[in-house]
């Protein structure tokens, strides 16, 4: 059955003075303008200003995600979005692996019901990220084994760094299953159709410097991955968050139906013209004619 890739409604207009924040992090979850939700399956922490970092925390099942996962996980990525104060977000897994896909005994436990009674994923997909179009960037810090959907995330992250021990598979096809949680059409747009065959059909593991060359990583990092996803971040969150979200949103055209143009008439039309009646646009170029650091707006 053909499935629509799920949207996310359109962003609030950005900031006005009147609207303005301070632009460092707070110094405890209280000072968020909306608390975090809590977590059982993951870890919340904010290693830099404006950055959340995201760690799956189920080492002893190699951070599988079940159904309760995926609607906790998707509930971090809607509140990464509505914090004012958080511009960047990144994920990671503790242990050995980033994500090895679903709870197979969960699901092994559901095959005689009724898929109508099955635990259905989020609208945002497995883990919350596989079919979803947020307004901020996410960055994978692949950490190890990055197999089934915990890769269906990955490759729907903005940004992917990688472990030299990381490596990416799509397994699904040894265990009777398909990756139907968004990976697929994807896969084939980032590296082409007879590389996405050869992973969904052999489900063999692809090492980390392999998917730097197809295109899959951006980086392959030593053992601080993590690190590195932060130092990252960090950059991403010193630019204005306004062209962070625009220049995103700008990008994602690209996954959409239709062509050049018309993306591009979208953004103008758009999330852009929210840009402008903002304050970072305006900060940004005064700051540079006045050969000052840009104090952004939340």
């Amino acid at each position: 059955m053909a499935r629509t890739r799920t949207r996310s409604p359109r962003p609030p207009p950005f900031p006005t003075r009147a609207q303005s924040s301070s632009t460092s992090l707070p110094s405890t979850t209280s000072s968020f303008q909306t608390p975090p939700p809590s977590t059982s399956f993951a870890q919340l922490s904010f290693p830099a200003p404006h950055v959340l970092l995201v760690t799956l925390s189920r080492p002893a099942s190699l951070n599988c995600i079940n159904a309760e996962g995926h609607h906790e996980l998707a509930a971090v990525w809607a509140w990464l979005d509505n914090e004012p104060s958080l511009r960047v977000g990144i994920v990671t897994g503790a242990g050995k692996a980033f994500c090895v896909g679903a709870d197979l005994k969960e699901w092994s436990n559901t095959l005689a019901a009724p898929s109508s009674s099955r635990p259905q994923p989020p609208p945002s997909g497995f883990g919350g990220l596989s079919r979803r179009v947020g307004k901020k960037p996410i960055i994978a810090a692949v950490n190890g084994a990055c197999l089934g959907g915990g890769f269906e995330m990955a490759v729907n992250c903005d940004l992917v760094l990688a472990s030299s021990r990381a490596v990416f598979a799509l397994p699904e096809a040894k265990v009777g299953v398909v990756a139907m949680a968004g990976a697929l059409p994807r896969l084939t747009r980032i590296v082409g159709r007879q590389k996405a065959m050869e992973m969904a059909l052999t489900g063999r593991n692809v090492s980390a410097d392999e998917a730097r060359q197809w295109g899959l990583v951006n980086a392959v990092t030593g053992e601080g991955v993590v690190k590195k996803a932060v130092e990252l971040g960090t950059i991403i969150a010193g630019n204005s968050p306004d062209s962070v979200i625009v220049s995103k949103a700008g990008i994602e055209e690209g996954w959409k139906d239709g062509g050049v143009e018309e993306g591009t008439e979208r953004l103008v039309r758009g999330i852009y013209q929210d840009m402008e009646a903002g304050e970072n646009m305006k900060e940004g170029i005064n700051a540079f004619v006045e050969k000052r650091r840009p104090k952004w707006v939340d």
